[in-house]
């Protein structure tokens, strides 16, 4: 095990304990006096505190839009030495989903029925996950080398794809301006996480060493390296599309895999967890599927609609992210899942769901009612 401060020994438990009397987290609604006195003193081998691991949500006491998890990992085994607090957190933030309870992993995409969404109303899809390189310290924790390591072990792999998938890796620090901007306008690059929910979490230390963007040529295939995991992979285009969104997904994250492995390097999975990752939310499959919805009659009705993505399992942004509104009922849309489901059924339900709002919008343009198509 890694080494306490001496600060925990010489204070108790109880003159530690946060205050967490405004907060509104799922970290704050778990964390209790009684685990916080168990885990206290507990610290992985790489180093990593319940302190540690639940900074993040003292500093946020929560946010105007999302219920936010408040608590991220730093090494895998953070989700065992941690678990009495973050097994409840998981509960509460993945519907249920128990210790005992184990996730599914399916990436065989010639299951998916359907996927091509009428593109008067889709106006782009993609499908994006994480992954972990095990063996190295997550984010929040990992060192300058770590962050390296990983950098190389993925660069390495990313070098070797073909065919559609061969491509170019841009680090972050040695990026031209006119790279930069190129980047920004193709919607790829990613800034410094400004984000308190980061920041807190340490995951911005020595920007923008050992960070970077891959993409393929083609530009519908693309890795982030190092941002709030070890890699986000992400596959997109315009329209509607998403059977061949998903496909790429589902192929180019294969051939990433294979040739992390042929390195001598393995992602971080267990039966329970699914793929692990730095925040709790995006365990079991991480996968965000989404579509920006044009949907501008459903808008004028937001309560009715949070109501029905909620029972489609399905949640909407603003185009601009998790803080922005929709403009003109322009919405992304995903699911809402990540954990107990796999990822055959977390895209299906993506375009069930959207094929179903579409219906709803076009009888809505008709002057007709939608409450029969509405789900119970």
């Amino acid at each position: 095990m890694g080494e306490l401060k001496a600060a925990y020994k010489k204070f108790s438990s109880d003159d530690d304990f946060p205050d967490l009397s405004q907060h509104n987290n799922y970290m704050a609604k778990a964390l209790t006096k009684e685990i916080y006195a168990k885990l206290r003193d507990k610290v992985t081998k790489n180093g990593y505190t319940l302190d540690d691991v639940i900074q993040t949500g003292v500093d946020n006491p929560g946010h105007p839009f999302i219920m936010t998890v408040g608590c991220v990992a730093g090494d895998e085994e953070s989700y065992d030495v941690f678990a009495d607090l973050l097994d409840p957190v998981i509960e509460m933030r993945h519907g249920g989903y128990k210790k005992t309870d184990k996730h599914k992993t399916d990436l065989d995409c010639t299951k998916i029925k359907g996927g091509k969404l009428d593109e008067n109303y889709v106006l782009s899809s993609r499908v994006r996950t994480g992954r972990s390189i095990r063996g190295f310290s997550l984010p929040p924790h990992c060192s300058r080398a770590e962050r390296r390591g990983v950098e190389k072990a993925v660069v390495d792999a990313l070098g070797k794809l073909d065919g559609d998938f061969k491509g170019t890796y841009y680090p972050l620090n040695k990026m031209t301006e006119a790279e930069q901007e190129q980047l920004i306008e193709d919607h790829f690059l990613f800034d410094k996480p400004v984000s308190p929910l980061l920041t807190c979490a340490g995951m911005a230390r020595d920007w923008p060493d050992a960070r970077g963007i891959w993409h393929n040529d083609k530009k519908n295939f693309l890795v982030w390296v190092n941002e709030e995991d070890h890699t986000r992979v992400i596959s997109m285009q315009t329209g509607g599309d998403m059977a061949a969104v998903f496909e790429r997904f589902c192929t180019g994250l294969n051939k990433v895999e294979q040739l992390i492995k042929g390195a001598g390097y393995e992602f971080m999975w267990n039966e329970h967890l699914g793929y692990v990752l730095t925040c709790p939310s995006n365990l079991g499959t991480g996968l965000r599927g989404g579509v920006h919805l044009k949907i501008p009659l459903m808008s004028k009705d937001e309560a009715r609609l949070d109501d029905i993505l909620k029972k489609l399992r399905l949640q909407k942004r603003g185009t601009g992210g998790v803080d922005t509104a929709s403009v003109g009922g322009v919405y992304d849309i995903s699911n809402a899942d990540r954990l107990g489901f796999s990822e055959v059924e977390q895209v299906q339900g993506v375009i069930d769901g959207v094929q179903l709002l579409i219906e709803m919008e076009k009888r809505l343009e008709e002057g007709g009612t939608i409450d029969d198509l509405i789900p119970k």
